[in-house]
């Protein structure tokens, strides 16, 4: 694999450790991405199978709202997810004009299999480093999942 040299980043300030971190990231999400089954869902339909599994039955508009997309996108995806048998859409306990989304036992599926082979290519980079590293990044998650809720 051809690396291209990178310029050298000052971790001591605050705008050379986001650009770090930022960079570092971009290129741990694109990996995990490329160990992605052949399902051929886009990153978005993805993202939107997993916080419709997370919230359980939700409305487009809270989807739209939570995934950062304007709802006729999300109307879109939704649409796009149901023709496939991952989505499922049922009325609205209390709002007649509104439905629910849920996800399929098929989406359920698929979704663990995605995280199972992530998971599987993370560990097995995990194990390459030293103790001590692993160690760091013990104490780095929790950080950095309070850095994607922010």
């Amino acid at each position: 694999m051809l690396t291209t040299p990178q310029p050298k980043m000052d971790l001591r300030t605050g705008a050379g450790l986001a650009s770090a971190l930022r960079v570092s990231l971009a290129r741990l999400t694109r990996r995990l991405r490329r160990q992605a089954a052949a399902h051929s869902l886009t990153p978005t339909q993805f993202a939107t199978l997993a916080a419709v599994e997370r919230h359980s039955s939700i409305t487009p508009g809270e989807l739209a709202g939570l995934e950062k997309v304007q709802p006729p996108s999300m109307t879109r995806v939704v649409a796009a997810l149901e023709e496939r048998g991952l989505l499922q859409r049922a009325p609205h306990p209390t709002d007649r004009r509104q439905v629910t989304v849920s996800v399929t036992e098929a989406a359920r599926q698929l979704l663990k299999e995605e995280r199972a082979r992530k998971e599987a290519w993370l560990t097995q980079r995990l194990m390459e480093l030293t103790p001590e590293e692993r160690s760091i990044l013990r104490q780095a998650a929790p950080i950095l999942e309070k850095l994607s809720r922010i």
